[in-house]
């Protein structure tokens, strides 16, 4: 299990588990740097000491063999595996030439010496130093803040308000060093997976070149060291991908931090002080607290920054009533009372600051409005899987393929902004678009028709590989053996609609003949992994764990392409699971729950009241019998089906059907002779129309029955009646 992600989300709440995380991360990068000094005092000792050779090679040697790399995320790739086994694979060759004699060592110290030491210094050592920063930072920030929040409210308006204005100032400058710092921190642990091991693969070469007796050893190594070669480069042009999506993150959330907060499993969760009753009187203890309102449960766990550890034992409360405490009743500000049904009395908490205070009243139920920052920032592409979609993508293709597959660079190198833009305009004219046999005039460069092609896959609705499945082709890329990756990627392709389908087989092929001639355009498969896998199996959250994945990604494709004809023109070795012909709602309860805003590229309707259940337990009952007599023809016409089921992957999520934004009132009864029954949210969803219920997972409804509306029913909450998402719900 390799270090866990640093989230730029978490610099902002500062908890406990960001704290701890960031310690490991930090413990690392000393170990690192240990390990670093030691190596260059024996590569010191090696070059100097000719009559101790043997012993300092083998020093040298067990070092080598003893350190472990640690990589981001819970998996490696074939190259970074490749990459911390290169370590012990040089361990070994040092040790078989352990008996040998050298008589010259030449350049040793600027092949591997320099490259280290300036490792250390330029990279490590800024760590240390944006560490010292960062802890420096905290320290003024907490005392700032603790100085601030003791501030009687008897004072003067303006000195409350120049004091909340000196808070929020350090508060926007710590935020902004620790981003810097958790930045840094990342980018210092993928350096050193290249920068650190290439030194020491340029040290090797040099001493095979002075090893008369290491010939046949050395080309023994040669197969090793090409494949660590091109292990090295593809996770430098990873890194190199990465670390512009990381950089490209941390301004987003420096610009905007609200909006890209991660999504919690807690209603509200941060630092509150909470009063205490001691025998000499009452003090003010931090605490980081959570709040999930679907129980009601308040943890509080005592824990102070600046000390980094815990100061007590955690404390859960199930909560009865929250209130605000008028200025005038105490001395503190932004202090609000929480009455708990498990423990008496009433605990006094104070907040950051008023808004802080809203939010948590908010959370709580209390006296504050309802009100909800969350953004639905989804945009809808103009870009569609239809008939003048598969025109475009023909088009270009066929125009590469007679024009430019021999080009250097191809499709890496982008075209001009303005001239990709009208391209795609006069491609996407239902006039020229549906003239099918008109090819792309020979004036576009190829570089302005490939970047046209990847420009109009981003602009669909979400990736061609659809959301809902790209985390399960993450894991598919994870798998240690590489006939399971296939297998596993082979079933998930035809898990997708037939239109994407179509269309990943119809890029895959072109891929495949462009990836043939890569002695002549240096586009290998790994090449056109780096450039279609973030397009093709973007992830919906912009994280820096999902950036970290982006290598697997580039696997997945480089599957796609390798293996092509037999992915698209066979069918899955497995067949379908009664399970996934069953239209089953239940979700497994590890699985992530579905979110409302989220819209497939295809949708499928279900028909209208009774009709739609005879129709769908006749699809039930023919699949059936359709799999006990033939699987293969099941899986050839799964695809159709597919989006209404509940796939046995966890991670696929459960689609919300569209609906206008209005319903004319007729539109959402049903005939008075349809059987009204109770029904359970599985889910939860925020409405998005006044005409839709909001509810959490675990609800209750009443009068719940089928709507005219496709892929919804009509319910009752709290005694207001409205739309729920048919697929959202279960019956009891």
């Amino acid at each position: 299990m390799g270090l866990p992600a640093l989230e730029f989300s978490d610099c902002c709440l500062d908890s406990p588990h960001f704290r701890e995380t960031l310690k490991s991360h930090e413990a690392e990068l000393d170990k690192t740097n240990k390990f670093i000094k030691e190596l260059i005092k024996d590569g010191k000792s090696l070059i100097s000491a000719l009559k101790n050779l043997s012993s300092a090679k083998r020093k040298f040697a067990d070092s080598l063999n003893e350190f472990k790399f640690q990589c981001i995320g819970d998996a490696e790739t074939d190259d970074e595996m490749c990459i911390a086994r290169s370590l012990q694979e040089f361990a070994t060759v040092l040790r078989n030439l352990e008996d040998e004699r050298i008589r010259m060592i030449e350049n040793a110290s600027e092949v591997l010496i320099t490259p280290l030491e300036k490792f250390r210094k330029e990279q490590i050592g800024a760590a240390k130093e944006a560490k010292k920063k960062y802890d420096k930072e905290t320290e003024k920030y907490c005392g700032i803040l603790e100085k601030h929040l003791n501030l009687s409210s008897k004072k003067k308006e303006s000195q409350l308000q120049e004091a909340d204005s000196q808070v929020d100032l350090v508060r926007q400058h710590f935020y902004e060093v620790s981003l810097e710092y958790v930045f840094k921190v990342q980018e210092v642990q993928e350096r050193k997976m290249f920068e650190f091991v290439e030194p020491l693969l340029a040290f090797l070469q040099g001493l095979f070149t002075f090893y008369h007796h290491g010939y046949e050893l050395a080309k023994d190594f040669g197969d090793f060291k090409t494949q660590l070669t091109i292990s090295i480069q593809n996770t430098r042009n990873r890194f190199e991908g990465t670390r512009s999506e990381v950089e490209s993150l941390m301004k987003k959330m420096k610009e905007n931090p609200l909006e890209h907060k991660t999504i919690s499993p807690y209603t509200m969760e941060g630092y509150l002080y909470v009063q205490e009753k001691r025998h000499f009187g009452t003090s003010w203890v931090k605490h980081y607290c959570t709040y999930q309102r679907d129980s009601k449960q308040i943890t509080m766990v005592p824990f102070d920054q600046k000390s980094g550890g815990k100061g007590g034992e955690d404390e859960s409360v199930t909560l009865k009533s929250c209130t605000r405490r008028k200025t005038d009743s105490i001395e503190k500000r932004f202090c609000f009372d929480v009455e708990a049904v498990d423990r008496p009395g009433v605990i006094t908490m104070q907040a950051l600051s008023e808004e802080d205070r809203r939010l948590w009243m908010e959370a709580m139920d209390g006296r504050e409005p309802v009100y909800n920052s969350n953004k639905d920032s989804q945009s809808e592409g103009t870009a569609q899987l239809d008939s003048i979609g598969f025109s475009i993508i023909r088009k270009c293709i066929h125009a590469v393929e007679t024009r430019g597959i021999n080009e250097q660079g191809l499709y890496r190198i982008v075209g001009v902004n303005s001239r990709v833009q009208k391209l795609l305009s006069v491609l996407m004219d239902p006039k020229t678009a549906s003239e099918t046999e008109t090819d792309i005039c020979a004036e576009w460069e190829i570089k302005t028709i490939t970047s046209a092609l990847k420009t109009y896959l981003r602009m669909l609705p979400g990736p061609l590989m659809m959301y809902q499945f790209q985390r399960s082709f993450i894991k598919a890329a994870k798998l240690e053996n590489q006939e399971s990756r296939v297998s596993e990627i082979h079933s998930l392709v035809h898990r997708l609609p037939e239109k994407n389908r179509q269309m990943l087989q119809l890029l895959m092929n072109h891929l495949a003949n462009v990836a043939n001639n890569h002695k002549q355009n240096l586009m290998t498969v790994a090449n056109l992994g780096v450039v279609f896998g973030p397009t093709l199996l973007r992830p919906q959250e912009e994280t820096v764990a999902a950036i970290m994945d982006i290598k697997f990604q580039n696997i997945v494709i480089e599957i796609l392409i390798e293996n092509h004809e037999k992915i698209f023109n066979t069918v899955p070795d497995m067949p379908l699971t009664n399970a996934q012909l069953h239209l089953s709602r239940k979700k497994s309860s590890d699985s992530k729950p579905p979110s409302c805003s989220e819209r497939p590229l295809t949708l499928f309707h279900t028909v209208q009241s009774t009709e739609k259940q005879e129709q769908r337990n006749s699809i039930i009952n023919s699949s059936l019998e359709s799999v006990s007599s033939n699987p293969n023809s099941i899986l050839n016409s799964s695809s159709s089906l597919q989006p209404n089921m509940n796939s046995s992957d966890p991670d696929l999520n459960v689609v919300k059907p569209t609906r206008p934004n209005s319903l004319p009132e007729e539109a959402i009864h049903e005939d008075s002779s349809t059987p009204f029954r109770k029904a359970k949210a599985l889910y939860a969803c925020k409405a998005e129309h006044d005409s839709e219920l909001s509810f959490t997972a675990g609800t209750v409804f009443d009068n719940v029955h089928p709507s005219q509306e496709p892929g919804w029913l009509e319910g009752t909450l709290n005694g207001k009646t409205g739309l729920i998402p048919e697929n959202y719900v279960e019956f009891l």
